[in-house]
């Protein structure tokens, strides 16, 4: 399984093409927008999210309900676009019309745009913030999507909360059920499952945007039902938790990745970080504890696999910081841009989604390509086989 996505952020619209999703999968648009819907709530979005109603198009590799196995094409339309039809239109322009005369030559930092307009070669460095925006996020959601459906029809659930925003961290994160977990999340403002941390990171977030500021989090995405054994030891690129945290980190503005545990184990002895093995006659072989995050050896355990990811601020700020301007070298303040003041509670919609792609790739991959009914069987198989080992 894999998926390419392409599309600007003021562009006519988002594309993404699946390749590889197994035939036979029941998937319709209506389950594809609800995970859209969910990425643009949050306390703390901008107008953007006012503007934009996304909903995906599936435009192939679907017949009457069901996956056809071969290329599923989806396309979220930017309603925006109809205000930048001249300055982000495919057809050339005159040398001296005004949207060509309108370039960025003032790099934001913490954004792309010095980088990649040196990479690129770009002058107007609105090639590349374009493209680099965090609206690219909008199809790589529409693909979890459709790897959420994969997982939910082989009983594996995903779920995802925020445990810190701006400094106020979460200390209620108990939750009954991944269902119990989803619930409570959706009917907070944050995503978060602790009522008080969730109201403080409100004001957090309103306090920020007074003062033309942003604040980042961390947000956790935890998987039940994973078989046993998924992933890989023998090849480093093979490693299911080597490609969790590539995933993780491929996130706009993310800046870190752990899994269990994660950096905490630096800080503990050997005793207290590893997970005891036990074994009863119903379930085959379980952890005493899951510090491992459900990942050891680069395969999973059966445990739920437990990954967190660290958002930093978002760098457009509307008290901005300064750069340099590319064409004089003089020193500027840089430009504001429409941007959230935090956007930790979209980020963890995101996150769900990227670990849902690489857990169902790695299934489809391990368990068969071809139709959902032979991944079930294979699943099947290997499971009774893990509980008699």
């Amino acid at each position: 399984m894999r998926y390419l996505t392409a599309g600007e952020s003021h562009g006519p619209q988002l594309t993404t093409i699946l390749e590889g999703i197994p035939s036979g999968l029941p998937l319709t648009a209506a389950e594809i927008n609800e995970e859209l819907s969910r990425r643009q709530k949050g306390h703390g979005r901008g107008r953007r999210m006012q503007i934009e109603k996304d909903q995906a198009i599936i435009n192939s590799g679907v017949r009457h309900g069901y996956t056809l196995g071969s290329p599923i094409t989806l396309a979220v339309e930017n309603r925006d676009f109809k205000h930048w039809t001249k300055i982000m239109g495919a057809e050339p322009l005159e040398e001296d019309s005004d949207e060509v005369k309108r370039q960025i030559t003032r790099p934001r930092p913490g954004h792309a745009d010095l980088n990649g307009a040196i990479k690129y070669n770009h002058r107007d460095m609105r090639n590349v913030l374009e493209r680099s925006s965090a609206r690219e996020t909008t199809v790589r959601v529409a693909a979890g999507a459709v790897a959420k459906q994969l997982l939910k029809e082989l009983g594996i659930k995903v779920g995802g909360h925020v445990i810190e925003i701006g400094g106020v961290v979460a200390e209620q994160l108990s939750f009954e059920s991944i269902e119990d977990l989803q619930e409570r999340t959706e009917a907070s403002p944050v995503r978060c499952l602790d009522e008080l941390a969730g109201k403080k990171m409100m004001r957090a977030i309103d306090e920020a945007k007074e003062k033309g500021d942003s604040i980042g989090g961390i947000v956790e995405v935890i998987v039940e039902g994973m078989p046993v054994g998924v992933g890989s030891y023998v090849h480093y690129d093979r490693k299911l938790d080597a490609k969790l945290a590539a995933a993780i980190m491929s996130i706009n503005a993310f800046k870190g990745a752990e899994i269990g545990i994660g950096f905490e184990a630096a800080h503990k002895p050997g005793s207290l970080v590893h997970d005891e093995i036990l074994w009863n006659e119903e379930n085959g072989y379980t952890r005493r504890t899951n510090n491992a995050g459900g990942l050891e050896g680069g395969m999973t355990t059966g445990m739920p696999i437990v990954v967190r990811g660290v958002m930093k601020p978002i760098p457009t700020l509307y008290k901005p910081l300064q750069s340099i301007d590319i064409d004089s070298k003089e020193p500027f303040q840089a430009s504001i841009e429409r941007s959230d003041s935090c956007a930790v509670p979209a980020a963890s919609v995101v996150a769900e989604a990227v670990v849902a792609w690489e857990l169902a790739a790695a299934i489809v991959e391990q368990f068969g390509v071809d139709n959902m009914e032979r991944i079930k069987e294979n699943i099947g198989r290997h499971n009774r086989q893990a509980r008699e080992f």
